[in-house]
């Protein structure tokens, strides 16, 4: 079963997370702060992280920004601000997803199975690697390396990045990238498939050739 890393610094609302994922089955490992939970990544196999914010020493979004500088692992925030605007500087920091406290547990564990089974869909058993012109993606590893250099990308990121590669000179309509990547049904939010090409375009400039290209009125394809 899928290895979760729980950061959150309130006793209460960690144990409650807690005893919700071991009654589901999965496998927990308890952090209490972002120093720690950097600890614990470094020493476990872990498949999934639950990140509070306001944590002591090192707090959510340093964590979240280091985290992000060697590792593609699906990060969801628990948040008490529920502001458009921190949400979605999250996002374009590495959140993969957000709850907001109070939260229905539930539905946070509906987030955690669509992002296990996200990440699951592309975990290969023998090395495998995928090479496009200037960019390598190493499956096992989900590294993505453009003229020698590695790239930082979120878990959504990846996932469309992943989408291009595999369906090169295909037209895909934001519903298509959206239902591909989020495994939920496309309720017109191009403000989120925008910002996320948008910040995948921006990573991708390593290279000597502007890979996403808009196709007005439809969506994107990768050339």
């Amino acid at each position: 079963m899928a290895e979760i890393l729980i950061i959150e610094d309130d006793v209460a609302i960690h144990s409650l997370i807690k005893e919700t994922l071991d009654l589901h089955g999965y496998n927990t490992i308890s952090a209490y702060s972002g120093t720690e939970g950097k600890m614990l990544i470094a020493q476990n196999n872990v498949d999934l992280v639950l990140l509070d914010l306001m944590l002591p020493g090192m707090n959510g979004k340093e964590f979240l920004q280091e985290i992000r500088s060697y590792s593609t692992i699906p990060v969801i925030v628990i948040t008490a601000i529920n502001d458009q605007n921190w949400i979605v500087e999250l996002l374009t920091n590495g959140a993969d997803d957000y709850i907001t406290k109070p939260f229905n547990v539930k539905e946070l564990l509906a987030r955690i199975s669509i992002q296990l089974r996200h990440a699951s869909k592309f975990s290969v058993g023998n090395s495998a690697e995928i090479q496009y012109k200037d960019i390598r993606v190493n499956l096992d590893t989900r590294e993505v390396i453009i003229n020698d250099q590695t790239l930082s990308l979120t878990g959504r990121e990846y996932a469309i990045l992943l989408l291009f590669l595999e369906n090169p000179q295909k037209v895909f309509s934001r519903a298509n990238i959206y239902e591909s990547v989020w495994n939920e049904p496309f309720f017109d939010n191009n403000k989120t498939i925008n910002m996320h090409i948008s910040n995948l375009r921006s990573k991708l400039n390593l290279a000597n050739t502007a890979y996403i290209k808009t196709v007005w009125g439809i969506g994107f394809k990768f050339d």
